[in-house]
């Protein structure tokens, strides 16, 4: 009896001493989850894990820094990149002059010139610009700075001069193919920048009327500049960058350095650069300049039709709908890939290739650009009814000079 008494009491001190542990654990605990509490109320941002799982509160719009440009004040090293490679050209053009017949006998030419030869002959002297393409010595310049010439010389910045042999010529789009015979070229870098967007910073390099080699300075004012009257195929880079007699044929590079563009002409009234000037595309250009090197003439895609752009007035007098729109077909060329496509006289063209934006001009630069043996998907209407039908491109024939 007394050992079971001792035992009761036994276990009755070790349960006291028991919930008192408890007690002495709990109460640190609870006071440091109060704490814990206190600090997330007054510091979320300390717990991001709890910040991700609480709605956030409305807080004022933090003011956003704004970006800082630092302002362009030189453009040198893009001059320095490619103004070496940008030379002058000097021609001559030996021009015959008209005589009266009398004055070829011989009896005649002594009595009037004392037994001297009459000089019938004068030479005239152009100025040009042009761009080393490639290190083998072939120059891109404009057809009209050469036409015609007997000599061509090419003087380069660094003081060399050389004379220059006509590879080939495309006056349809204005661009020659010089070939000199030096070592070490300064070859320009192309731009691979796929668009040119109207605004961006451009130079002009070239020899504006023979005082030397001039940069000038403007951005790109528009592109695909066409229906000027300056050639058969035109698809200008527009800049208000000076462009002056001298320039033609000179380079239009980008704020880098790199070449977009092939100086070609102007637009004016009083003879000088009024800020209206026209450069032929970097990618249009290579691709001449590599055609006249592998083939002696540029390659150009051909349908063998002839279209005028549906007018209400031409609708009118074809007795066609005056809701049609396209162009109409006006002259096939007997076998040619529109006839063999089973295109015919009258059918109204609507679209070349998922392009339906079609004008004369457009249509007759987009034929151009394919390669022969290309496809084209023409779409047209015949008879109210819409047909689909495929051209294979053939080549057209090189105008003679």
């Amino acid at each position: 009896m007394a050992a079971k008494q001792t035992m009761q009491l036994s276990m009755s001190i070790q349960s006291r001493r028991f919930k008192l542990n408890q007690g002495q654990v709990l109460i640190p605990a609870l006071f440091g989850l109060v704490i814990a509490l206190l600090i997330m109320l007054i510091r979320p941002d300390l717990f991001p894990a709890l910040a991700m799982i609480q709605p956030q509160r409305p807080a004022m719009q933090a003011a956003v820094p704004q970006p800082v440009y630092q302002p362009v004040t030189s453009y040198a090293q893009a001059v320095d990149k490619a103004a070496p490679s940008v030379v002058n050209i000097f021609t001559k053009r030996i021009v015959r002059q008209k005589i009266h017949p009398l004055f070829n006998d011989p009896l005649f030419r002594r009595f009037f010139n004392d037994g001297q030869n009459r000089n019938d002959q004068r030479i005239n002297s152009s100025l040009g610009s042009g761009v080393i393409m490639d290190s083998r010595g072939y120059i891109l310049t404009n057809h009209h700075v050469i036409s015609g010439a007997d000599e061509i010389v090419v003087a380069l910045q660094d003081g060399r001069e050389a004379p220059a042999m006509l590879v080939g010529s495309d006056p349809e789009i204005d661009l020659a193919v010089l070939k000199v015979g030096l070592p070490n070229l300064p070859v320009i870098a192309i731009s691979q920048q796929q668009k040119l967007n109207i605004g961006d910073v451009v130079l002009a390099i070239g020899n504006p009327f023979g005082v030397g080699q001039t940069v000038t300075m403007g951005i790109i004012s528009a592109t695909g500049r066409n229906e000027l009257g300056l050639n058969t195929y035109e698809n200008y880079i527009q800049t208000d960058a000076a462009i002056n007699p001298g320039n033609s044929g000179g380079a239009l590079v980008n704020a880098y350095g790199e070449l977009v563009g092939i100086n070609a002409a102007i637009y004016s009234k009083s003879g000088g650069s009024e800020g209206i000037g026209f450069a032929i595309p970097a990618a249009i250009s290579a691709q001449v300049l590599v055609d006249i090197a592998e083939h002696g003439q540029t390659i150009r895609g051909w349908m063998g039709i002839e279209v005028q752009e549906a007018t209400p007035a031409l609708l009118l007098q074809l007795s066609l709908p005056q809701a049609l729109s396209g162009l109409i077909v006006t002259g096939i060329a007997p076998h040619g890939p529109a006839e063999l496509a089973g295109l015919q006289v009258g059918d109204i063209i609507t679209g070349l290739n998922g392009n339906t934006r079609l004008s004369a001009r457009a249509a007759m630069n987009q034929i151009a650009a394919l390669r022969p043996g290309d496809g084209i998907d023409i779409k047209y209407i015949r008879d109210g009814e819409t047909k689909m039908a495929i051209a294979v491109a053939g080549q057209r024939a090189q105008p003679k000079l």
